[in-house]
């Protein structure tokens, strides 16, 4: 059967609404003014040589799930969430194994067998069991009814909305873990992928953890380099960008010497205007501790530079609004410049190497340790196939026929 042809009136109306969004000028300046963050500010990278130069741990989250359906009715799913630690430079073990690879934390679940409804009920009621999700439980003092927007059975409706559930909740109860770790101290940074805003717990719970790791000094932030704003903010990136290098550059009074690595960065809140457009609806973007989500403020940030490759070395970051404007429950809005431009600074220790310039690599190493999609399948089904095999003694034959997936056939 011959596939049908997406009409050219369909690709032309996607291309125009992109270039519309992604050439909008939204006026804000490309030289900088330090009494007002909405605008660039500009610093230049912290030296190659001098990156692993502190004493803080430099803490990176990430969760992840999947699942798998055979035409007989069997379903394995699984979720799963951990956390890597990096110390002047180098990864530390954060488990008790004798592993000398595997040196991240990770929490997976024990019930993966789905073949009728009733097991969903099963993972939810073990979620609520494990060490990390019941500690945060306690920390927030509350019935799981009234700390998630949502209720059990909306929660179990599908397999594809538990298990995100169950990552997401998670790697939030993970913040708490580090947190507490004798290990962790003042100064230290936890990233997260994405933002500090999951919807999957409310608020006024999020906002206790955001609190919560402020008083103790840790850093909570949030990093994505994918998000509608960088659409929105596309034109000024590159605005920003052409100064940055056709002029600033060749004025700046670098510190560093060889012309290789002097670098500029720069960050600025994102405007009240470019976050509505962004986003429709008030309730992500707003800029409070009340009456909206989670406890971030968000952020654009430039921390390497490699030149070309303009906007996509841009990212999107979530920052604990504590930090940000620490006198917020007095109805002070002042933004602590100092203690943003510190974090951003640091930030760059992690931004010059490994995987993606510009990206902290933690990240990078985490999302790997934790990552269940790729081989998910075929890692899944042969332990399964050898444990039935050595376990359960059933005939090689029987257990083929078990995992036979018609689609394959096609």
């Amino acid at each position: 059967m011959p596939r049908k042809e997406i009409p050219d009136s369909a690709i032309e109306l996607v291309a125009k609404h992109i270039n519309t969004r992604s050439n909008k000028n939204y006026s804000i300046p490309v030289v900088g003014h330090k009494e007002n963050i909405e605008t660039p500010q500009i610093f230049e990278i912290i030296s190659f040589d001098q990156i692993d130069d502190s004493d803080r741990r430099f803490y990176a989250i990430d969760g992840s799930y999947n699942s798998e359906q055979f035409y007989n009715g069997l379903c394995i799913a699984i979720y799963a969430a951990g956390y890597i630690c990096f110390h002047r430079g180098q990864q530390i073990r954060m488990n008790s194994l004798d592993d000398p690879v595997i040196l991240g934390k990770a929490y997976y679940p024990q019930n993966i067998l789905i073949t009728h409804q009733e097991h969903l009920d099963v993972i939810y009621d073990e979620f609520l069991t494990l060490e990390p999700v019941k500690k945060l439980l306690d920390f927030l003092d509350e019935n799981p009814e009234e700390i998630f927007p949502y209720k059990k059975e909306q929660i179990c409706t599908n397999l594809s909305t538990l298990l995100g559930f169950c990552q997401e909740v998670l790697e939030i109860s993970l913040v708490l873990e580090i947190v507490n770790l004798t290990e962790t101290k003042p100064g230290d940074f936890i990233l997260r992928d994405g933002t500090l805003r999951p919807l999957q717990i409310k608020q006024k719970y999020l906002v206790k953890l955001g609190k919560y790791a402020h008083e103790k000094g840790v850093k909570i932030i949030a990093v994505t380099k994918q998000s509608p704003i960088k659409m929105e903010l596309a034109y000024t990136f590159k605005q920003i960008d052409n100064y940055l290098q056709d002029q600033l550059k060749h004025e700046y009074p670098f510190v560093e010497t060889d012309p290789k690595r002097k670098k500029l960065c720069c960050w600025l809140e994102v405007p009240d205007v470019v976050l509505k457009s962004a986003y429709q609806g008030d309730m992500f973007i707003k800029k409070s501790t009340h009456g909206g989500r989670g406890f971030g403020l968000f952020f654009a940030a430039r921390l390497d530079y490699v030149e070309k490759l303009q906007n996509y070395d841009w990212l999107i970051v979530d920052v604990n609004i504590f930090d940000a404007i620490p006198q917020i429950e007095s109805n002070n809005s002042e933004r602590d410049a100092a203690e943003l431009g510190s974090i951003f600074k640091e930030l760059t220790r992690l931004t010059q190497e490994h995987y993606i310039l510009g990206y902290p690599y933690p990240l990078c190493e985490v999302h790997n340790f934790i990552s269940l999609k790729k081989h998910f399948k075929e890692e899944i089904i042969a332990r399964l196939k050898y444990s039935l095999y050595r376990d359960q003694r059933m005939d090689n034959v029987d257990i083929e026929n078990l995992f036979l997936n018609i689609h394959e056939r096609f």
